[in-house]
């Protein structure tokens, strides 16, 4: 009697009197997940259920964080400097009144994490 055996293209493994698949889970590359990949992890966690099952089913749920995680910097990146721009906010403020600067450059800075909430990690 054979100890391992392909059926379909599922090998399998005598073990006692009966044959086990031989299970593995594919290896994927670890990302590492920051503060929007994390915000994103609790939320589905809690509220979809479901989307959270699928993708730690199908070893995708650390690509899909990172995924969000990268999306959300490059909104940042790109957004907080344009909305900086429209409302004024330059050089010669940062200059003129250092403090006025950083609490003008706060609310950009919150005006966009608002729109990554809203568009990215609690959709």
């Amino acid at each position: 009697m054979e100890s391992i055996k392909t059926v379909n293209g599922i090998t399998y493994e005598l073990r006692g009197e009966q044959y086990y698949p031989c299970l593995t889970v594919p290896e994927k590359k670890q990302y590492p997940i920051g503060k929007y990949g994390s915000l994103r992890l609790d939320f589905i966690k809690a509220h979809r259920r479901g989307t959270y099952a699928t993708l730690v089913s199908e070893v995708r749920l650390n690509e899909h964080l990172h995924d969000i995680d990268v999306q959300a910097h490059e909104i940042l990146d790109n957004l907080l400097p344009a909305m900086a721009k429209s409302r004024g906010i330059d050089e010669k403020m940062k200059a003129d009144d250092m403090l006025r600067w950083v609490q003008e450059m706060n609310n950009c800075k919150s005006a966009v994490e608002e729109i990554i909430y809203n568009e990215l990690i609690y959709c």
